[in-house]
Parts: C-alpha cells; structure tokens; sequence
C-alpha cells in the first residue's frame, strides 16, 4: 500500500483509521482530514435498513458530505441500482484541494463515496482520476460483496467530476504533474437500463422501426449477431472467437463483444490478458487487432482473478455501455459472446442490440446438452430474434495420430434441434486437442492452422453470415 503523499492517490493506515475512527475536531483544526463526525440532530441520508447498518459507525455521517461552496467542479451519477451520487471539488494551484460528495444511497455507498473524495484531496486532478474502485475498497474495508459496485459508482463520479474540471479549464493550462496511465474504467456515466418488452410470437418479423431523436451509436454496426447456449462448456466462446477471426480473415471489419461478466475468456483465448480499456474523448476505445475489434470486462478489471459480483440491473448498465460507450466505429459484424442461460446477459444484449441480425445456437451432441439448448431456441422465439442456425460443437474426434475422426459423445443433438425448429444447422465441428491448447495460449485455432478439418469447419459456418455482408449480383434482364 503507498504512503499518505501528496504523490500518492491511496492512504495508509494512519489515514485510514482517521476516516472511521475520528472523533469531531474542535473548529481551530478544522483544517486537518477529519471524515466522519456525529450529527446532533440528523438523520444520516439514505435508506434506513437494518442491512445497511453493519456497526455504530453507520449511525454516523461523514465530514465530508455535503455540497461545497465554491468548488470549481462538480457530477452527478445515478447507478443502475438506483443510487445517486454527486462529488464536488474544489482545485487550485494543479491540487485537489478540497472535494466531498453526497449520495442518496445506502450506508456502504455513503462509506465509498466518503473514501474516494478523500483520497482525491490534496493531490492532483491526474492522480486522482487514476484511482480505482479496488483502491476505494481496500481502503474503505468491509464492503459486503453484493455492495462492491457502490466503489465503482463512487470512482465514476469521481472522475467524471474531475472531466468536468478539466473541459473548463484554458485550453493550455499551466503544466502539471505528468499522470499514470489508468487502465481501468473510464469515466463514462451509468444511464437507467430500458424496461423490457413484452413479446410472445413465436416467429421472427421485422422489428417495429424507431425513430430516435439523435443516431443510434450502434449506427455504424451493419451486422449484429448473437452467439447463444442454453448449456454451460459447450464451446460459445470458441465458436465466438473463431467465427469472428473467420470473417476478419476474409477482409471484413469485425467487433467481437464479451458480455460474459462473471466468466470472460475472450482476452484468454485470444492472448489479450494485459490489455487494458483506454479511452478517447467521452468514449471506450476497444483492443484494436486490425480487422478485429475486441471488448470485454476482463479489460476492466484489477487483477485476472478478480470476481464481478453484480446483480442484474448492474450487469445490464455495463452491457449498455459496451453498446453506447465504445468507440466501434464502422463495422461489418459486431459478433456477442454471450454467457450460458437465458438470464440477465443474454436478456439484455437482445433488448439493448438495434436490429440484430439473429443468433447462432451452439450445442454439442450429447442429450444432456441438448435439453437445455432447445430452450435457448425458445427464448430467441419469444424475443421475436432470429435463429440463424445451430452450430454442433465436438461432434467427433480427430485422432492426432492416424487423423480419423471417433464419435466418443452420442450424435446427432444439433441435427436434431434444428429439424424440430426449423432453423439451418450451419455446421458441426470436430474435437481436435490443439483446439484447446490454441485458445490456453493465446492464438486463435483458424488463424494457427488454417488448413485443419476445424478451420474448414468454421468457414462452411460463415458461409451464410458472410452473404449477409455481400450484397446479391444484379438480376440480368436479358432474355
């Protein structure tokens, strides 16, 4: 843990102990950090739960809640999980030189938002914009885990507060302190997630058009498709990332979304592990492979071993902001790699996508698999999202000996599927080990060993989305 410096964003032990274990300061050293002191008559802001009183010390509010006169800077962000929280500061001479918050949130998210306007006073804008909500967290201590976001949300202010600081600010201020470089997330305002719609037909027509008052960002984005599975381990993330680098390797520009938040293999498979999310202007600027654009949570997070532990609403603001706030650009193919089930994530992608062009299915031949897959293909039903076919993975093994293929799993679940549903089985794709060695090292199987039955496999399995992205020949009118 750093020291409590004025080169230094953290606090040290010292310092941590100060923000919940001051006692009120007489008025002659106010100038001193004092963070919590006890009303006398006031009731600290926020819902008044049981839950959110872990200890005496949430009876208290902090010293530094409530608006400041005379800041130069201010934001305010409503997390998805409905709290508010507003951060003011108050920066002279290239320092923070005073910052406190308010929330309308529960006692933790209070706890939060005091820690990170503290760790922001008394060093520079640039320093304290590279505070994450890892450090909000290791130094507020004791945030119950189904709480974590509320660092997250206070982080956002904060350096949404600190944006806002630098946009008013000459256009050639005087030289400051060179900053770190932030790998973590940007300051990019959570926005309240859309309220689902109510769709029970079993086809898949035309959705209604919409007529937004400003371009969707996902204008730009001509094809939008799905890579969905009822079952867990049946190979979404491989069929996702090959696919892509499919279509990449046939000269189309291609996104490549990972909206697994508690279980991300993208960065893994695709090498990508120390990357990290920069950002341009307002926007989130993807891992940039040339013809591959890539995104994901594992890009956000501190540490690869890291838990995302999120509720649903929370979970669907991130999504929408992998949407709305990065920076795509022009795409022929945005592919979303969607985790198991039919739950939050694969829910939200399909509400919050404009358009989409529909979903593959993956599934492998065993029945097990099988059972819950075909609920996947029910869940794309009453969505009113296409299926563009069923993709049956490890169907069979190649022997990397002799090179025969051994069906060593019962046959025939992805035939099966799509004859009871009607929809086009795009492909089956053999077990072959290097599969799995290329994805644990990092170098994408069809890009590796580009001649394989697996790489042929993938590109009989493109066929069909790459009409989409070519347009059909003229009809002649010669008779």
């Amino acid at each position: 843990m750093h020291g409590c410096t004025n080169s230094s964003p953290t606090l040290n032990s010292p310092c941590r102990d100060a923000i919940f274990h001051a006692k009120p300061q007489p008025p002659e050293r106010a100038n001193k950090i004092v963070l919590w002191k006890v009303p006398k008559e006031k009731k600290m802001p926020g819902r008044d739960r049981a839950s959110d009183s872990p200890t005496p010390a949430s009876r208290q509010v902090p010293a530094n809640y409530g608006p400041l006169r005379g800041s130069n800077s201010n934001a305010r962000i409503t997390g998805p999980c409905g709290d508010t929280m507003e951060i003011w500061l108050t920066v002279r001479d290239g320092v923070v030189e005073r910052a406190t918050f308010t929330t309308d949130g529960c006692f933790h998210s209070m706890r939060c938002g005091s820690t990170a306007a503290a760790m922001a006073q008394g060093v520079a804008p640039e320093q304290a914009e590279a505070i994450t909500p890892e450090d909000v967290l290791q130094q507020a201590g004791s945030i119950p885990s189904d709480s974590e976001h509320c660092a997250l949300l206070a982080v956002l202010t904060l350096r949404k507060a600190i944006q806002q600081y630098h946009e008013t600010q000459p256009a050639d201020p005087p030289a400051a302190a060179p900053a770190p470089q932030s790998t973590n997330i940007q300051p990019i305002a959570f926005r309240e997630p859309p309220k689902p719609t109510q769709q029970s037909s079993r086809q898949s027509p035309q959705r209604q058009a919409e007529t937004p008052e400003e371009p969707s960002p996902q204008t730009g984005i001509r094809h939008k498709i799905v890579v969905l599975s009822g079952k867990g381990g049946v190979g979404k993330s491989t069929v996702a990332t090959n696919l892509a680098l499919t279509l990449a390797m046939e000269g189309l520009s291609v996104g490549l979304l990972d909206v697994d938040i508690h279980g991300p293999s993208i960065p893994t498979m695709l090498g990508l592990q120390k990357e990290r999310v920069m950002q341009h202007g307002n926007k989130l600027v993807p891992v940039d492979l040339g013809a591959l654009k890539v995104m994901s949570i594992g890009f956000l997070l501190g540490h690869p071993d890291d838990p995302i532990i999120w509720r649903g609403p929370v979970k669907m603001g991130i999504i929408q902001q992998f949407l709305e706030d990065v920076e795509w650009g022009e795409l022929d193919f945005l592919i979303v790699d969607c985790p198991p089930g039919t739950g939050d994530e694969p829910l939200s992608i399909c509400q919050l996508l404009d358009h989409p062009d529909g979903a593959i299915i993956v599934t492998t031949p065993q029945g097990v698999a099988e059972s819950d897959v075909r609920k996947s293909v029910n869940f794309c039903f009453k969505l009113n999202l296409p299926v563009l076919g069923v993709v049956e993975n490890m169907s069979g093994f190649i022997c990397p000996q002799c090179g025969s293929e051994i069906d060593i799993f019962p046959t025939g679940a992805g035939g099966r599927i799509a004859h009871d549903f009607e929809v086009p089985l795009l492909g089956s794709i053999p077990v072959e080990p290097l599969v799995g060695v290329s994805g644990d090292e990092g170098t994408p199987f069809v890009r590796r060993f580009p001649n394989s039955r697996t790489a042929k496999a993938f590109a009989q399995i493109a066929e069909p989305i790459l009409r989409r992205a070519t347009p059909a020949p003229p009809v002649s009118m010669e008779g």
